[in-house]
């Protein structure tokens, strides 16, 4: 299998947000997870987490606070790199935007 050929089906947390493009770095992304964690929905059960390398999949619920924002979205994929804006935008959906 080449890498044109699929995504990744899962990815740490920090390489996710910093893909998304909620974050400059990786690094900065790991770093605001250990510190101010995330909240991760996953089959319905919702958990804390300062783990940098929690795997996330399509369909998790990531919510944390950007600046004086809460960021609720939902991944609707790993992505493979992290490329330009609207390559990102397509990693993910707002939560508010669920039925």
């Amino acid at each position: 299998m080449t890498s044109d050929e699929g995504a990744e089906t899962a990815v740490r947390a920090d390489v996710w947000l910093w893909r998304a493009r909620f974050f400059r770095t990786r690094a900065l992304s790991a770093a605001f997870i250990r510190k101010s964690g995330l909240r991760v929905t996953q089959g319905g059960l919702t958990r804390r987490t300062d783990k940098p390398g929690l795997s996330l999949s399509a369909g998790n619920i990531v919510t944390f606070g950007k600046g004086a924002d809460i960021v609720s979205v939902i991944v609707l994929a790993a992505g493979s790199r992290r490329g330009p804006a609207e390559e990102a935008r397509a990693l993910y959906r707002p939560a508010e935007d669920q039925p």
